[in-house]
């Protein structure tokens, strides 16, 4: 195991910037930028052993500067979408950005994702990046600090932990957006795919805003029914609401009712290249979005142009609008106590 550094050009204010891979005796290689603590990308030999690339994303900084699309960001301090930007916490009120429709997404234009990391602790097979963010920052109470280090195993595992603090009660729910697509970054779209999700359960979106009713409703008899697997397109442009509602798939899965244990909640699989992915998480919930709104520009790695639903997501994340649904559970993170949390991407060939 070794982790390599090369350089990744340089941030909007001139410093800097490196990509740091990771890779493993059995060919797969994991690369991470300090801009945005981005998944640049994740290559793996697939079943004729040819390399490919199953994460989206752009060869340089200003893909990642004017992209829309989040690919691979390292989402904070909120993931997902707040109702209006606005939450109380101890009957204090708190307004966000108003940067999707008339709500706020990801935290709004001063996100994680734009921003340069500090670089932590590197061994020969993890990387840790390190993001300070002050109080009233993003409009969120409380100087926040946190991490994320990725790690990657010789059994191909791909460990995502988060780990936060702050001097006052604030949200955190970090999350990564990395797309996936199994045949390779630049092989179309991801339709047919296979997915199968361990969740009975979804939180109902009220309309084309996406913000969750506060209803947890069974996918059971819906097009939103992966628990026994079945290719992503299948049933994708169904006559169903929800669907119509946001262009396809773009909805958070429940998981269970609480924070616990790392268990794996999804499985997808390319025939074509024989890849496959498991998903683990602690958290409550996880958002399939099914790239629905992938846009052409600006251009991705290779040249590729990224298109409508090239990409599935996977997001790992406490339900959209918590903080405003009394019924779902509190992305609140009390002063002094610990934010910890993590997720598990595997991909292997079978």
């Amino acid at each position: 195991m070794a982790v390599t550094k090369s350089s990744f050009g340089k941030a909007k204010d001139g410093q800097e910037l490196s990509l740091y891979t990771m890779a493993n005796s059995r060919g797969m290689k994991v690369s991470v930028s300090d801009l945005g603590a981005t998944l640049v990308s994740i290559v793996l030999p697939d079943k004729n052993g040819r390399e490919r690339d199953v994460a989206l994303g752009f060869d340089s900084p200003e893909g990642y500067y004017a992209g829309t699309c989040f690919f691979g960001a390292l989402i904070g301090r909120s993931g997902n979408r707040i109702d209006k930007g606005h939450f109380s916490i101890n009957g204090k009120e708190y307004q966000l950005d108003i940067n999707d429709n008339e709500n706020n997404l990801h935290s709004g234009n001063d996100g994680f994702e734009k921003r340069t990391w500090q670089v932590g602790e590197i061994t020969d097979n993890s990387v840790t990046l390190l993001m300070k963010d002050g109080d009233g920052q993003q409009g969120y109470p409380g100087n926040f600090q946190c991490s994320v280090t990725y790690t990657l195993t010789e059994e191909n595992e791909l460990f995502l932990h988060y780990k936060g603090s702050c001097d006052q009660d604030t949200v955190a729910n970090m999350t990564n957006h990395v797309y996936f697509n199994l045949a390779g970054h630049d092989s179309g779209d991801i339709l047919k795919q296979a997915l199968k999700l361990s969740a009975r359960y979804y939180t109902p979106v009220r309309d084309s805003q996406a913000i969750p009713t506060g209803e947890i409703a069974p996918v059971e008899g819906t097009p939103l029914d992966f628990t026994q697997g079945k290719p992503i397109g299948r049933d994708i442009e169904a006559d169903f609401e929800q669907l119509k509602f946001v262009g396809g798939y773009d909805h958070n899965f429940v998981l269970k009712k609480e924070k616990g244990a790392v268990e794996k909640f999804a499985e997808a699989y390319c025939q074509e290249s024989g890849i496959c992915l498991e998903a683990y998480t602690d958290l409550p919930g996880a958002q399939f979005y099914a790239g629905n709104f992938i846009t052409p520009e600006p251009v991705g790695k290779g040249g590729t142009v990224y298109g409508k639903r090239s990409g599935f997501c996977l997001e790992s994340q406490f339900y959209p609008n918590a903080i405003n649904q009394e019924g779902f559970a509190s992305p609140i993170l009390k002063a002094g106590e610990h934010y910890d949390t993590t997720t598990c991407y595997k991909l292997y060939v079978k």
